[in-house]
């Protein structure tokens, strides 16, 4: 850094100021900086000046499955409000596994993260109260925390799930199954509650479950092949977990002549980019990812700057209809309120 100082003709301050705080410096003085380091060739050591701020510039963000689009999306979003906070973000993929979980929580303390946003794969928040306790800011991403410690940003997923099936109720549809699992992640749990809430307000609805070990494409294609096995006794509508599922299942019926929407219809949730372009487009239950990843970002630097009480944020998902749900001419088979 004085090499860089005094190639530059300023301060090692300056210099400081503008590596960590450039907007207290000059425009003309930081361009003249950045020559200097790029002349040099200097690279600064981040650990050594962890060891002086006591934290660093990287945000740990886990979430269950970053090949899932949803995730990528908020995780997009969180990266460029951290980038407008002078921060960057270092990601985890769990695959809803407790134990790659607990390793990246090990990884990011050692690594003193200046905090952590997590969409937990379980229950126990154990281990992030103790991350908690040691000062290490934490927000909860898709997942409601009220009544425990953490921050958090989520999305009302009771209504979503009464959203869909409410949606397939009006197009006369009364035979439903709820494709999804497994049921112990929290957000399918609730999507499934909705559902079922929804289903004992329709006189004659009825609600199959059909459990899969994952979110998947690939667990929507077998349930798709489950469902086209017994063609003689289909239900007149799915409502899947999320749209990966969704695609899966749409991808399974078709290839075996089951007409969607008009013997099957279909709904997804997450509205991901996918969604709109499947073959058939995909009805869905829209999420907004991208105030999600930027509003977790807040909170999380809101709370690393001495923000005492944590604050919940909870988003209402909408319906984005298509064609996976319409069916010209359809009658209902039931009772329509």
């Amino acid at each position: 850094m004085k090499e860089v100082a005094a190639t530059a003709g300023v301060s090692v301050g300056t210099v400081s100021n503008v590596l960590n705080a450039p907007e207290k410096v000059t425009p003309a003085t930081v361009a003249r900086v950045h020559t200097a380091i790029e002349k040099l060739g200097f690279v600064r050591n981040d650990a050594a000046r962890q060891l002086r701020a006591g934290r660093s510039r990287c945000v740990g963000l886990v979430v269950l499955d970053i090949g899932n689009p949803f995730f990528s999306d908020i995780a997009r979003a969180a990266e460029q409000r951290a980038a407008d906070n002078n921060l960057v973000v270092l990601l985890g993929s769990t695959d809803d596994d407790a134990d790659r979980e607990r390793a990246y929580l090990e990884t990011f303390d050692e690594q003193r993260v200046f905090g952590l946003m997590i969409s937990p794969s379980g229950e126990d928040l154990d281990r992030l109260q103790a991350l908690r306790s040691r000062g290490v800011p934490i927000v909860l991403v898709d997942r409601d925390g009220t009544g425990s410690p953490f921050s958090s940003v989520a999305v009302d997923d009771i209504a979503g799930g009464r959203m869909a099936v409410e949606h397939l109720c009006s197009t006369g549809r009364r035979r439903i199954a709820f494709v999804g699992g497994p049921l112990s992640l929290r957000q399918v749990a609730d999507r499934l509650a909705g559902a079922r809430a929804a289903v004992e307000d329709h006189p004659g609805a009825t609600l199959t479950l059909i459990d899969t070990a994952a979110p998947t494409v690939l667990a929507g294609r077998e349930a798709g092949q489950q469902l086209a096995a017994g063609a003689a006794d289909l239900p007149e509508a799915v409502f899947c977990a999320n749209d990966l599922l969704a695609i899966g299942l749409l991808q399974a019926l078709t290839s075996r002549g089951v007409r969607v929407p008009d013997e099957v219809a279909l709904i997804g949730y997450d509205d991901i980019d996918f969604a709109e372009s499947a073959t058939v487009p995909l009805s869905s239950i829209r999420q907004p990812t991208t105030l999600i990843g930027s509003s977790a970002m807040d909170l999380l630097i809101a709370e690393a700057d001495g923000r005492a009480a944590p604050e919940h944020i909870c988003f209402q998902p909408t319906l984005v209809p298509r064609a996976s749900t319409e069916s010209e001419g359809r009658r209902p088979s039931g009772p329509v309120e």
